[in-house]
């Protein structure tokens, strides 16, 4: 099913708006919806009784006030997810009781301090709640509003023996959005639960995030060689996720051609190559900072201070991409709305 928007891409506050508030908290995807963003994109984990929780990362001391419960404090271990060893408390070891007690804390404090102000107002979210809040949204504006949902770590949790793709079916068709194709899309680094989903014929649009570098936590798949991002963004790579998924997902530096010091000169031809397989585009993430910005649009060494994310943002508009994922979504709207 395609989602391209008409007039321009897709504006999707990722995980809310959180240039302006704590990310994944209940005032950010409110916010995101009254800044304009046709969408917001919940990331999802699984608790130990298999509720979906919004987190981007299952290891959650940097976005929570976990660490100052001290009923919580015999939870903090160390974990290798995805390859990569993390030490903190994890989604999976709580109840969904247990973590509807802890609030959000703003993850990114030197960049945006002023989100500190929110910090410990507000609880941690479920799937529902926030699929509740794109309902209000859309009520609100007389136009049904979208839900890109992201699934994370599905290898490592199905090991863990929480199977999220199994637990997100249960939770659309509990709350009514196993039957609204035109509004849900689903997300993964992990192609096999994309195709788990498929298989289960889940109604949305299905999209592959990729990295810039590395390679997928749950290659290689059954009967295939270990492919690497990079493989998947060549022709062949496209020619393969055409015939299983609806649409890519990449890091914005996919987009950007750069010359030998860095500086964007351009746009590359990845969203060409990709719609002339009939693959929708998003990209990942456009921030006004310079700490986020390309080389050529930094206006300092400050890396919190605003660069010229006008020049930014506009380049990878013009490479022709359907959906931008945004922390600040007025501005993806304000640049959407500009003559073209």
């Amino acid at each position: 099913m395609s989602t391209r928007a008409a007039g321009g891409p897709l504006i999707i506050g990722h995980r809310g708006a959180p240039g302006y508030r704590p990310e994944h908290s209940a005032a950010a995807y409110r916010l995101a919806f009254e800044l304009g963003a046709d969408a917001v994109e919940p990331d999802i984990v699984a608790s130990r009784d298999g509720v979906l929780v919004v987190r981007h990362e299952n290891e959650i001391s940097g976005t929570t006030n976990v660490a100052d419960h001290p009923e919580f404090a015999a939870r903090r271990t160390t974990k290798v997810v995805d390859g990569k060893k993390h030490t903190g408390w994890f989604v999976e070891d709580f109840t969904w009781d247990e973590l509807s007690r802890l609030r959000c804390r703003e993850r990114l404090a030197k960049v945006r301090p002023d989100n500190r102000d929110y910090d410990d107002s507000e609880p941690i979210l479920r799937l529902r709640d926030v699929l509740r809040i794109v309902d209000e949204a859309g009520a609100a504006s007389g136009q049904p509003k979208r839900v890109v949902v992201e699934i994370k770590h599905a290898k490592f949790l199905l090991q863990a023996g929480l199977d999220i793709a199994s637990l997100l079916l249960a939770e659309l068709a509990a709350t009514g959005w196993d039957a609204r194709p035109e509004q849900l899309i689903i997300e993964s680094f992990e192609l096999g639960v994309l195709e788990s989903l498929s298989r289960a014929r889940v109604r949305g649009t299905l999209v592959y995030l990729t990295e810039r570098m590395g390679t997928p936590p749950d290659e290689p798949q059954p009967g295939r060689p270990s492919r690497s991002y990079a493989w998947y963004r060549s022709d062949a790579g496209l020619d393969f996720l055409a015939q299983r998924v609806d649409g890519i997902s990449v890091a914005k530096g996919s987009l950007i051609r750069v010359n030998a010091l860095g500086r964007a000169t351009g746009h590359t031809d990845l969203v060409a190559r990709a719609h002339a397989r009939g693959l929708l585009v998003y990209t990942w993430t456009l921030r006004p900072e310079n700490r986020f910005l390309n080389v050529r649009f930094q206006s300092s060494l400050r890396g919190a201070e605003w660069g010229d994310w006008q020049g930014e943002f506009g380049l990878i508009l013009r490479s022709g991409v359907d959906g931008i994922f945004v922390d600040h979504p007025d501005l993806g709207v304000a640049l959407r709305e500009l003559p073209a």
